[in-house]
């Protein structure tokens, strides 16, 4: 039965079992790759996406469970030409390193600062547990969630 949403602002209609993984209906069904495949149990967060606006593991999340929904994915969050305040902050805080981790982290970030504009440290740290970078560039993230909060609130 086909199952539609909304996809980085733009309907979607997708012909595939309700029960596989959001993650490989992005990756597979429309080509959006840029959701990463990590653990397959949302213990890494490198699959994170945001459903209605709320970071959700898509490889554990089944297609199924979106219907009527708004997927974005990192392709959605910007654009190259402009960039979301926390892909700039990213940018600027040179914060990737092998950059595997990091459409999940920044999918993670943005959802934080939707949620709390400004975070404290500790509430950072709180949000992005379940997100691991295997290169350990948790300070550089840390720093680039403030900046892109002073971004965010215009300063």
């Amino acid at each position: 039965m086909p199952i539609s949403f909304t996809i980085n602002g733009t309907p979607a209609t997708l012909d595939l079992p309700a029960g596989m993984p959001l993650l490989w209906a992005l990756r597979e069904g429309l080509n959006l790759t840029g959701t990463k495949y990590g653990c397959g149990v949302a213990a890494c967060g490198a699959c994170t996406v945001h459903l209605d606006g709320v970071a959700v593991r898509s490889c554990q999340t089944a297609l199924g469970d979106v219907e009527g929904l708004a997927v974005t994915t990192i392709e959605g969050l910007g654009t190259p030409d402009a960039l979301h305040p926390v892909q700039s902050a990213w940018e600027a805080g040179q914060v990737a390193q092998c950059g595997y981790c990091q459409s999940g982290q920044i999918m993670q970030a943005a959802s934080l600062l939707a949620e709390i504009p400004d975070p404290t440290d500790n509430e950072i740290d709180a949000a992005m547990t379940g997100n691991l970078c295997r290169c350990g560039t948790y300070p550089r993230i840390r720093a680039a969630v403030h900046d892109a909060a002073r971004r965010l609130q215009g300063a």
